[in-house]
């Protein structure tokens, strides 16, 4: 019985409490704070390239000195980390440029510690964008079609993640959703001498339709098939609760849901089974459905993202990965 229900508060007006903004502020429960923010950016080679991406607006590809650029606007602004994705200038079958020395993401990272050594810099570690077919990991093609190979995938990741922590990395998080790939990359940044360069898993990805306009960014939509047999269905709870306590078995230091907003409740769970730092990826598409909505005058674009971070955030995340995050961070600032 509750104690509503036993008479222990008869005189309780939860109204009382909401008569002023100090009052209200006093008593809020959740509270949404730029130290939460993570700006994802797209970087390609070049110099002084800003190119659009139709499908989201305010957001571009970005070469290393206009990526700088745009990291020290979001530092500013009160953003304390940015999440890398590169787009290379040439891709093959083995994703040879997801682990060169001199790679995009390599020469971006090295070139944000240096300018601005303050950030924290974290790295997708990912295939897609590498491969010439778009898939997150080796494939071989069989009479029944082609099949990803899990296990000579990892070798590969894992190489991956060791050149950015060597690029001087705080971060790296690998996102492709093979099965070991924590335990490989672990073993493999320990083996190296990066024993204190934590891991942010892409733990519980799902193979969601609101991807569309990152696939636009990353230049990475498969050239075949689809992703269903390595991201997870769209329908299952329980098996996210599995693959998270997968990834934290093999060293997971940062355990990340993706997408967000419609997945709030995977975020609760995995925050109240596991208690460990969970982060939200408010995904392309969300980012795009607010700014496409705005622009027609439908919805107060600063609200409704404020209101969506709030949610994640009252569901347990305690990172929040945003493309919005230097304009959600100057808005908090004015409030």
């Amino acid at each position: 019985m509750s104690l509503f229900a036993a008479g222990r508060f008869p005189a309780y007006r939860p109204r009382r409490l909401r008569q002023s903004p100090v009052l209200r502020a006093l008593v809020q429960e959740t509270q949404l704070d730029p130290a939460h923010l993570v700006l994802p950016l797209f970087v390609r080679s070049g110099r002084k390239l800003r190119r659009p991406i139709g499908a989201m607006p305010g957001v571009c590809q970005l070469s290393p000195d206009e990526l700088v650029k745009e990291a020290a606007q979001a530092a500013e602004a009160g953003v304390p980390a940015v999440l890398l994705f590169g787009i290379p200038d040439r891709k093959d079958a083995k994703a040879s440029g997801a682990y060169a020395r001199n790679g995009i993401v390599q020469q971006a990272v090295r070139l944000l510690k240096q300018e601005l050594p303050g950030l924290l810099v974290i790295t997708d570690v990912c295939l897609c964008e590498y491969m010439d077919h778009g898939h997150c990991g080796l494939v071989r093609r069989e009479a029944r079609g082609a099949r990803i190979l899990n296990d000579p995938t990892l070798k590969l990741l894992a190489r991956t993640a060791a050149s950015h922590a060597e690029a001087g990395a705080d971060v790296v998080a690998p996102s492709d959703m093979m099965d070991g790939r924590v335990r490989a990359i672990r073993q493999e940044l320990d083996r190296l001498g990066f024993s204190e360069t934590p891991i942010m898993s892409y733990a519980a990805k799902f193979a969601s339709a609101f991807y569309g306009p990152f696939r636009e960014a990353a230049e990475s939509a498969p050239r075949f098939g689809d992703r269903r047999s390595y991201q997870m269905d769209a329908a299952n709870a329980a098996e996210a609760l599995r693959e998270v306590a997968l990834d934290i078995e093999e060293g997971a230091d940062i355990v990340m849901v993706k997408p967000a907003l419609a997945y709030l409740d995977i975020i609760h769970r995995v925050k109240t089974r596991f208690g460990y730092p969970t982060a939200a990826y408010a995904v392309s598409a969300e980012h795009a459905m607010i700014k496409a909505a705005a622009a027609q005058g439908w919805i107060d674009e600063q609200a409704v993202t404020l209101e969506s971070l709030l949610a994640m955030r009252r569901a347990g995340a305690d990172i929040l990965i945003t493309y919005a995050a230097t304009d959600v961070a100057r808005w908090l600032r004015r409030k």
